[in-house]
């Protein structure tokens, strides 16, 4: 198997709509793919339970019929920081429960697609970041631009913060959350120009709700074909996956 972590280059710049995408993009070439969104705040009670609606397009969107809790072992209610919603909650994450996570839905299929929270520094414990999981990963890195403005200075400054933690970067894609911005081709050319790592696609604004917009016959488009596909094979065929310890239960469900 081979992973991707999605990271984004703050929250709400639609890492999730590029998640699915990838996802079927991964599907329409062949393989079988599982999802995970290791942590979620701004969930809300379904019977219940704890549900987020991102977390819940990645599990529709997954070639395995995986359970809610593999998909999001981590729900907070609070839509503030992962970190700050654990206080609250009373119930600390545990980062080697997300690896044992990883590695078990790393055995039932070929890609696992891990789609992070906020940026790359988003805060999940008092000394611990986003960026710190994905280097326990050990996951290559997409980087989801969100096309607005102020993106070419996060851009710039997530790629920087990417390689300065020697991770594997795959490269990004432009994706547009709002239609107000009308310079977006200008600013891809001038990300293009300004990012080392390739651009691997474009998302253009939708109009549909989030869920609309990934539900379409053309879920996967957006990406650079020509681009992608020698990456991921390149990934497929160089994998390491991180140890395996047994760790506690989270106490969240």
């Amino acid at each position: 198997m081979a992973g991707i972590f999605v990271a984004g280059t703050d929250t709400g710049v639609g890492k999730t709509a590029v998640s699915v995408a990838l996802i079927h993009y991964l599907r329409s070439l062949g393989w079988s793919v599982a999802a995970m969104k290791p942590v979620a705040a701004g969930c809300s009670r379904h019977g219940g339970a704890l549900r987020n609606a991102d977390a819940l397009q990645l599990q529709r969107a997954a070639s395995l019929p995986l359970s809610y809790r593999e998909v999001n072992p981590y729900a907070f209610e609070p839509a503030v920081s992962p970190y700050l919603a654990s206080l609250i909650a009373g119930r600390p994450v545990n980062n080697q429960f997300i690896l044992d996570g990883f590695r078990a839905l790393s055995e039932q299929a070929d890609w696992v697609v891990i789609e992070g929270a906020g940026g790359w520094f988003c805060p999940l414990a008092e000394r611990e970041t986003m960026a710190d999981l994905a280097r326990q990963l050990e996951l290559p890195v997409l980087l989801v631009v969100g096309l607005r403005l102020g993106c070419v200075s996060h851009a710039v400054l997530s790629e920087q913060a990417i390689r300065a933690g020697g991770m594997d970067f795959l490269g990004w894609v432009g994706n547009q959350p709002q239609a107000e911005f009308t310079l977006a081709e200008e600013n891809l050319a001038d990300l293009r120009h300004r990012l080392e790592a390739p651009c691997l696609g474009h998302f253009p604004f939708r109009a549909e709700a989030p869920e609309a917009a990934t539900a379409g016959a053309d879920k996967s488009s957006g990406f650079d074909g020509d681009t992608l596909l020698p990456i991921l094979r390149r990934l497929i065929r160089s994998v390491t996956l991180p140890p395996f310890e047994c760790a506690d239960k989270p106490t969240n469900f």
